[in-house]
């Protein structure tokens, strides 16, 4: 009788344990956004530019103030010929920058700027009118759920695309939290000046048409290790360019090699 009631017991304990051990594997698998802003604002940068690190300090504050906003720090190397090569600074970011000023026609390219969901830009120093842009956004029209595991980046987007447009870019955004950088040459020589959600890599991983779609990469192609901050942006794009951002989504990766 003490034998059966020992072996029902053990039997209990071990799907108790199945259980519990299920659950702690699959949250353990999978890294779950946790923010979902509800607009974007982008700072072109760089550390040759004496007139902006007013603008690389405004861009910390509002990472740290406005929990609805994704600040992304996007440095320039177009100042680089001054006498410092800015040792965070993409190409890629001063392309990008030259495609928002050819689609809005006015051929506006300099630092410290900062776009806002990919629509309006204003000097990056001038805090009011950055706040004034910021409160003049319209409301995104697509949600986005990040899943991250050991293998796969997982992206569920679902909502509809504004007005006329046929089609939206989904971008997976890896970031470096924070960086101090001390600047030896050019008009910065002799600061250090601290940049936070420096864009390290930003690649597209799809295109969405509206409606319940989800994208998949493997993790291994985004350059994804160790701890990271990752973000997804859709945003509206045809042969003029990038347009409109319309949704977005953070997450804290707290991953191995």
């Amino acid at each position: 009788m003490v034998g059966a009631k020992r072996r029902r017991a053990g039997k209990a304990f071990r799907k108790v344990f199945i259980v519990v051990a299920g659950i702690v594997a699959l949250s353990a698998t999978w890294a779950r956004a946790e923010a979902e802003p509800r607009k974007v604002v982008e700072l072109f940068t760089s550390q040759g530019c004496s007139s902006c690190p007013p603008a690389d300090r405004l861009a910390e504050r509002l990472v740290g103030e406005e929990s609805d906003l994704l600040t992304l720090v996007m440095p320039v190397d177009y100042w680089d010929y001054l006498g410092w090569k800015d040792t965070l600074a993409s190409p890629a970011h001063s392309q990008r920058q030259r495609a928002y000023a050819a689609r809005r026609g006015d051929r506006s390219v300099y630092t410290p700027q900062m776009v806002v969901n990919g629509n309006e830009h204003v000097v990056g120093s001038r805090e009011s009118d950055v706040r004034a842009a910021l409160a003049r956004t319209d409301p995104f029209t697509a949600t986005v759920d990040l899943k991250i595991s050991d293998m796969v980046v997982q992206a569920a987007v679902d909502g509809t695309l504004p007005g006329n447009a046929a089609m939206a870019t989904v971008y997976f955004v890896r970031m470096q939290e924070e960086a101090a950088v001390d600047i030896g040459r050019g008009e910065n020589a002799g600061r250090k000046i601290r940049y936070v959600n420096v864009v390290r890599n930003l690649q597209p991983i799809g295109m969405w048409s509206g409606g319940a779609e989800t994208f998949r990469m493997p993790k291994s192609k985004l350059m994804l290790k160790g701890d990271a901050r990752c973000a997804i942006l859709i945003q509206v794009e045809d042969q003029d360019g990038p347009g409109a951002i319309i949704g977005a989504t953070v997450l804290d990766w707290k991953g191995g090699s």
